[in-house]
């Protein structure tokens, strides 16, 4: 079929009408492209396909310099150029504001401001992750093909920091050496490299049983110059994997990064932003519109590792910081010991459960992409804070909970800021601010 692009959808695909008019989610495509393509799934409410040639290039379709593109999974909006995929992101949120969150039009294109590029488009990231597969006998390691099934073998990652961009190959040769010649099998394989500490990590994610350390710390610090070498092991269903442990094979058993003024030290199951230069912008956004005073009393809800605890705390005259996940919750109480910060309650546990009871002047909020839950809206929207701070990674949910905020009637949003911490997909985080009434 031929098809007119229109826009992007939330996701890897674009958005086109067929001659019925029916939706048409379309692979391989750009906004303003004329394409023939071909139908690969249809339903009544909407259709898929994917594009078989370009029969007239959208003014924003670019030649992507990664050559891998096209059936790598990492970046499906690469053939697009940065100034329309921020464009495109913008519109991305403003579009979930008013079909999720019922937000009037124009007040919602004057909350949603103009989507932030703080890093280049490519060679961003300081972490990537390697898939692991079996073709018979033999073993591959690379990155997840578009199709989400397959692995796609790469020699390197024009995302990950250009220094480090020959790793993921180094890496892979070594463990694939590995799996074959002692019969291992890995759940995925992270690589964490800094530009601006000059250390490197490989996290080697596993299931427990026996297993060759020493070899395994030799070969892969023969192929690569590793500040460390960790081993994580998981049990439980392939989607809800427990942690059962963490072994340090080699090095630190740790990595490190500098944001800011702040050097934090995370271990292999921790969460960090991939993008240090777009860490950095999520931070200023935050504290610029918090406004932290000396006699401030802040909450940090989702602290991770403590990202926003930190430079908060050095602000205001105490943090009450909470975060679910052990591991963050151990990196976080070790940054503090390490930036010898003594005004931060680190409190472990569920953010609803252990909400803390402090009344506090600031908060910020940066939860997973399932959003906050109904119980910490309802006591997010009890507190008498003059601002909450929400850092999101999901448009859908984020306008869900803004919805929720507005309706209790406590907060009303103010503005939302759209920033590109990951070019080449159509992945945006914002920062939005709520006021008291």
């Amino acid at each position: 079929m031929r098809l007119y692009v229109e826009r992007m959808a939330y996701g890897s695909d674009a958005i086109a009408h067929d001659k019925d008019g029916k939706t048409v989610f379309v692979r391989g495509a750009v906004p303003g492209d004329t394409v023939e393509a071909t139908l690969t799934q249809d339903s009544k409410t909407f259709s898929r396909a994917s594009v078989e040639s370009v029969l007239e290039p959208s003014p924003s379709r670019v030649d992507s310099p990664c050559p891998y593109a096209a059936i790598c999974g990492g970046c499906p909006w690469s053939s697009m150029s940065h100034e329309a995929q921020t464009e495109a992101k913008r519109a991305g949120v403003v579009n979930a504001l008013r079909r999720i969150g019922h937000f009037d039009a124009d007040r919602t294109e004057e909350l949603v401001r103009t989507c932030e590029s703080p890093s280049d488009p490519w060679g961003y990231r300081n972490k990537v992750e390697l898939a692991f597969a079996q073709a018979g006998a033999r073993s591959i390691i690379g990155m997840h093909a578009a199709d989400e099934k397959t692995v796609v073998r790469v020699n390197d990652c024009h995302l990950l920091e250009k220094r480090f961009s020959k790793l993921p190959k180094k890496v892979s040769g070594a463990v694939t050496y590995l799996a074959n010649s002692h019969g291992l099998t890995f759940d995925r394989i992270g690589i964490r490299a800094s530009r601006r500490t000059g250390e490197c990590e490989v996290a080697l994610w596993t299931q427990p049983g026996p297993f060759p350390r020493a070899q395994v710390a030799k070969i892969l610090g023969d192929a690569a110059n590793l500040s460390s070498v960790v081993r994580v092991m998981t049990k439980g269903p392939k989607k809800a994997r427990k942690i059962v442990g963490v072994e340090r094979l080699a090095g630190h058993g740790n990595w490190s990064e500098v944001i800011g003024e702040e050097k934090m030290t995370v271990s292999a199951p921790s969460f960090f932003q991939v993008n240090t230069a777009g860490a950095e912008r999520l931070v200023e956004l935050v504290v610029e519109s918090l406004g932290p005073q000396e006699d401030d009393e802040a909450m940090d809800l989702y602290s991770g590792a403590g990202t926003f605890t930190l430079p908060l705390a050095r602000r205001s005259a105490f943090v009450s910081a909470v975060e679910s996940y052990g591991p963050a919750v151990r990196d976080l109480r070790r940054n503090l010991e390490q930036a010898h910060i003594e005004n931060v309650d680190a409190v472990g546990g569920d953010a609803g459960r252990e909400f803390p009871d402090a009344d506090a002047d600031i908060i910020v909020v940066d939860p997973p992409r399932a959003g906050l839950a109904e119980d910490v809206v309802a006591q997010l929207s009890e507190q008498s804070a003059r601002r909450i701070a929400y850092v999101s990674c999901d448009p859908a949910t984020l306008a869900r909970d803004l919805e929720r905020f507005e309706r209790a009637g406590s907060y009303r949003v103010k503005s939302v800021s759209p920033v590109d911490l990951f070019p080449q997909t159509f992945h945006v985080e914002n920062v939005t601010i709520l006021e008291r009434v």
